[in-house]
């Protein structure tokens, strides 16, 4: 049986883009019974950019109620955030970092993005690969599902671990990058990665008018409504498609050939299709939200379980180290 570990940043509440690039393809590996897997809100590793307690809490609340929405099973799996264990997370980290040369953290992407402006880097952004590497190898994991830009930091991930495992004995399972090259980047509003940074995402948990609200923001060309219009090259239809089927698709596609048909017409098409798609989600998202014990029962359980799992794992560790 494979491990198979996802963290998510708890940086705010999940879009289509994480929905569908993220979210809904972690929770088909783990409706494969051949599979465990791990899924837990990196809500330590927020700390690096979000200062304010309250939003922290209010995103990882939103992040642990939209995958418990999406179909996530906290009962088969474990589902739990990463501060509610962080003594385990914490202490390996720092075993670790005594093992991690300057060097190859000073070449991490997460460093090198801000290492222009390097009083915006804070120490927990500099040793955040070697607190990645603890929250992988703390659970053993085999497997760490990571878009491509995220490669080079598991490929750190599995040379610390093996450093560990040189230094004081054979331990770590020695964790691979899962990238799934059919994943497509998803694109926001404007065209580019659908991104909070870039302030151009869809979120599917809106209200039905903030929601249409965002989707008129949609970017199109000044095409009149009565003349054909090219479906390829507009920015509606290929976020429509990222959801419809085959007949759907078929059948919006020769309305944009045919003409008379307005942007404003695929635009309301997108929304209905969403609201009719994510119904469920959407109303077991507010369920979550609304009733906070209710996620906070679904959250110890996976709580409970990985503090097993880590508990062991730091006790093998502490007696290689001669800490028991």
């Amino acid at each position: 049986m494979s491990r198979i570990l996802t963290g998510i940043q708890a940086s705010g509440r999940p879009h289509l883009g994480n929905i569908l690039g993220a979210i809904e393809p972690a929770i088909k590996l783990s409706q494969n019974p051949e599979n465990e897997s791990f899924l837990f809100i990196a809500d330590l590793h927020s700390l690096t950019t979000i200062k304010n307690p309250d939003l922290l809490k209010e995103n990882t609340k939103a992040v642990a109620s939209a995958w418990l929405a999406c179909g996530f099973d906290a009962e088969k799996n474990f589902f739990y955030r990463q501060s509610k264990l962080a003594h385990f997370h914490t202490e390996l980290l720092w075993y670790l970092s005594c093992l991690t040369p300057y060097p190859m953290l000073a070449n991490a992407h997460s460093f090198k993005e801000k290492s222009d402006k390097l009083s915006d880097v804070n120490a927990g952004l500099f040793t955040y690969p070697v607190l990645q590497a603890a929250d992988i190898i703390l659970y053993q994991a085999h497997f760490v599902p990571v878009g491509k830009d995220q490669k080079q930091h598991l490929e750190m991930s599995k040379d610390i671990a093996a450093s560990f495992n040189r230094v004081f004995g054979e331990l770590f399972v020695l964790p691979e990058s899962l990238i799934n090259e059919q994943i497509m980047t998803i694109p926001g509003v404007d065209g580019q990665k659908m991104s909070k940074s870039y302030n151009n995402y869809i979120d599917i948990f809106l209200s039905e008018k903030e929601l249409y609200k965002q989707i008129k923001g949609i970017v199109t060309d000044a095409t009149p409504l009565e003349e054909p219009k090219n479906p390829d090259t507009c920015l509606v239809f290929k976020l429509y498609s990222l959801i419809a089927d085959e007949s759907q698709i078929a059948e919006m596609r020769q309305k944009y050939l045919a003409g008379g048909y307005g942007y404003g017409h695929a635009k309301k098409e997108f929304l209905d299709l969403i609201l009719d798609k994510y119904g469920n989600q959407r109303d077991l998202f507010d369920y979550y939200m609304a009733d906070s014990a209710a996620l906070e029962a679904k959250l110890k359980v996976g709580e409970e379980k990985a503090a097993d799992i880590a508990s062991d794992t730091m006790k093998k560790v502490r007696t290689l180290l001669k800490f028991d």
